[in-house]
């Protein structure tokens, strides 16, 4: 077996990345998983190619493709699932399904990423100082740290969702998830920060007449990059949730703008007659979650072996 765990120690040398990227690729769920993540990422950044290769756009009509004297239900097998329509259409409405599947995951991922890059700059940021400086710096971010934590979040996003009103919905929901979900990372941060601190690389620097930014950021960054990746990784699936549950809860993006879980929220109603209208989108936000999270754990494994279960 690889022995991985000197590798947050070492992490500024190319060996140990070259020895993580070989053991990553050894594990056939990585491999799934990276073409899963990469499948959806494609799919979200060509939606408008694709949907314009379907030759429908997500907010389109086609009464022709429901049948009026059954409730608006697809016409065709399994949804409505056609030479024109190549996911089926949606009931009553007849929006072309694969036009706002993939419009769904480039809002659903443009929020989740987004949100993520946020808490990891800040929650990296926050970690590294209260680790490094320590004293009053570390007992006020940490304290920060505690009453975020602490806070509903939940309540509060859904609380904020529903008063703003003419905002960008894309933009407010990126702001509020981003809010509640750098802690996390801070505490993982701090910890490693806390013991980099006093290697003796760190200490020569010091000495050396390195000023505290050269040091955290020659010295201490690269010390905790493999934990903060690893955590990276962990913490995407958890945006993409969030997101899907304030759609689901239809304080989130409004139509007609698609996103997973208002797809999912509005499919509800016609699972027993249109199931595949809630499998689709079910299932996209299903395999998402389940790649990001396989791929985040096997980073933790071999980046961060530490932290791992025992």
């Amino acid at each position: 077996m690889t022995t991985t765990a000197s590798l947050p120690d070492v992490a500024t040398g190319g060996g140990p990345w070259r020895l993580a990227r070989a053991e990553l690729l050894r594990r056939t769920s990585v491999k799934v998983s990276l073409a899963v993540v990469a499948l959806f990422v494609l799919m979200a950044a060509g939606a408008p190619l694709l949907s314009s290769l379907a030759g429908w756009a997500p907010d389109e009509f086609d009464k022709s493709a429901v049948d009026p004297y059954l409730g608006g239900r697809p016409i065709g097998p399994l949804g409505g699932i056609s030479a024109d329509h190549w996911l089926g259409v949606e009931p009553v409405t007849g929006r072309d399904l694969f036009a706002r599947v993939v419009h769904g995951a480039q809002v659903s991922l443009l929020i989740a990423l987004t949100a993520t890059a946020m808490v990891v700059v800040a929650g990296t940021a926050a970690g590294i100082a209260a680790g490094y400086f320590g004293g009053r710096t570390d007992a006020l971010l940490s304290r920060l740290m505690d009453l975020t934590m602490s806070f509903p979040s939940l309540i509060f996003m859904i609380a904020m969702m529903s008063v703003a009103k003419d905002v960008n919905r894309v933009l407010l929901m990126t702001a509020v998830i981003g809010l509640f979900g750098w802690p996390g990372i801070a505490r993982v941060v701090r910890g490693q920060a806390l013991a980099l601190k006093h290697r003796e690389y760190v200490d020569a620097a010091r000495v050396g007449g390195s000023g505290p930014w050269r040091i955290l950021t020659r010295d201490i960054l690269p010390g905790v990059s493999g934990p903060v990746i690893a955590y990276t990784t962990l913490i995407v699936p958890g945006m993409i949730a969030t997101e899907a549950a304030l759609s689901y809860l239809g304080v989130g993006v409004r139509p007609p703008t698609p996103s997973w879980g208002q797809m999912i929220a509005e499919s509800v109603a016609f699972y027993d007659t249109d199931p595949m209208y809630f499998v689709l989108p079910s299932a996209c936000l299903f395999l998402t979650v389940l790649a990001f999270t396989l791929l985040g754990d096997a980073l933790r494994d071999v980046l961060d072996p530490r932290s791992g279960r025992a």
